[in-house]
């Protein structure tokens, strides 16, 4: 197995994002039309947070019940924002960053992704599933 193989080698490059400026509405649209669960938050292409869709259904089904996704959108835009459901300081791993300290990190948290940064700029995503694949290559 390649230890030293660098984490560029198995994130998603350009992931969904969005912008943090949207609606939370726009924000639940997206993790259901693209199908991730992960979605980074930027301003311009600076990553300033990250949203999953456990954040997301945390308040949309805990608050509101069993809305119609329109009177769902129309709640939670008059609500929140994404800054109220995002994590603001998600755990990052650079692009100079191994495939293995990313499986360090992820393996020792409660969470299955990691926005990939060159400084501040969004360049990438991996997940616990990229690292799953990654290592059925290797056998």
């Amino acid at each position: 197995m390649k230890k030293n193989e660098a984490v560029t080698k198995v994130m998603t490059s350009d992931p969904v994002s969005i912008s943090q400026n949207e609606p939370v509405s726009a924000a639940r649209k997206l993790l259901e039309q693209k199908g991730v669960h992960h979605l980074p938050v930027t301003n311009g292409e600076n990553l300033t947070g990250i949203l999953t869709s456990n954040d997301f259904l945390r308040v949309s089904f805990g608050e509101f019940g069993n809305q119609d996704a329109r009177s769902l959108d129309a709640i939670l835009d008059h609500t929140y924002q994404l800054s109220d459901l995002m994590n603001s300081n998600p755990t990052t791993v650079c692009k100079s960053q191994t495939v293995r300290e990313a499986a360090i990190i992820l393996a020792r948290s409660n969470f299955h992704s990691l926005p990939v940064v060159d400084g501040e700029k969004l360049i990438g995503i991996v997940t616990s599933s990229d690292l799953i694949d990654y290592l059925l290559e290797q056998y």
